[in-house]
């Protein structure tokens, strides 16, 4: 199985207390990893690091056979984070265009890119006046217009309402088909039986890393939320 992302031992402090604890994980090459965990259990921070944002203590991060953080995957590497990075002062067509000239690609790929996050018909309208998930979509378009082989997103449907939700893990089920490595982290459960793969993590820990199925066959349920929560007991009495 070939390996897209691949963490050794990684420690990360972020004001003075550890948040990542000697993490080890493994995102193999395509298909959709869930990065799922509750809120403050160090999601944000492992993504960070694997996008080569984040100040590591100790550890190694190699993504896509290289350092994380080396310039030669930033075209590779598309980034969607909690705080929509757009400029809200432009159009989304301005602000998809701007990614896009970035690496050298012109109108005709930010045109398509909107297309696909299906704002075409808000693409002139000023990126402060967008409805929230209108807002996370046009951040989307900004992370995927390279068209990179591996993209991270940071909850990217949180706020969004069902169909929204069912609108953008089809488009990820489809980049996934087309050959692109995703990993999505979130907090609902519910999402993770959209994964191929899971990796449930607990206060800076991993608590397990297989397919749900899997994950589901360990722990004894076909419930994934009691799945967690059996091995965070389990991982606790053995420590």
């Amino acid at each position: 199985m070939k390996t897209a992302i691949d963490v050794q031992d990684l420690v990360v402090a972020r004001g003075g207390k550890e948040v990542l604890h000697g993490l080890c994980a493994r995102v193999p090459h395509g298909g959709i990893t869930g990065l799922l965990g509750p809120s403050g259990s160090g999601k944000t921070t492992l993504m960070r690091s694997i996008v080569g944002v984040q100040r590591v203590k100790s550890g190694r991060v190699t993504v896509l056979g290289e350092a994380a953080g080396t310039p030669s995957l930033r075209r590779k590497v598309g980034y969607f984070t909690q705080s929509p990075s757009v400029y809200t002062d432009m159009t989304v067509r301005e602000n998809v265009r701007y990614f896009a000239s970035f690496y050298g690609l012109g109108a005709a790929a930010a045109d398509e890119t909107i297309k696909e996050v299906g704002l075409q018909e808000q693409a002139g309208q000023i990126v402060r006046t967008l409805s929230g998930g209108q807002h996370n979509r046009a951040s989307l378009a900004c992370a995927l217009v390279s068209r990179p082989e591996l993209l991270i997103l940071d909850e990217p449907t949180v706020g969004l309402d069902p169909v929204l939700r069912e609108e953008l893990w089809a488009h990820f089920r489809q980049l996934a088909a087309d050959g692109a490595t995703l990993v999505v982290s979130s907090h609902v459960m519910d999402e993770a039986n959209r994964c191929d793969r899971l990796i449930l993590i607990r206060e800076g820990a991993v608590v397990a890393d297989d397919t749900p199925d899997a994950i589901k066959k360990q722990a004894g349920t076909d419930d994934l939320d009691r799945a967690f929560l059996t091995l965070v007991q389990e991982k606790a009495e053995v420590a």
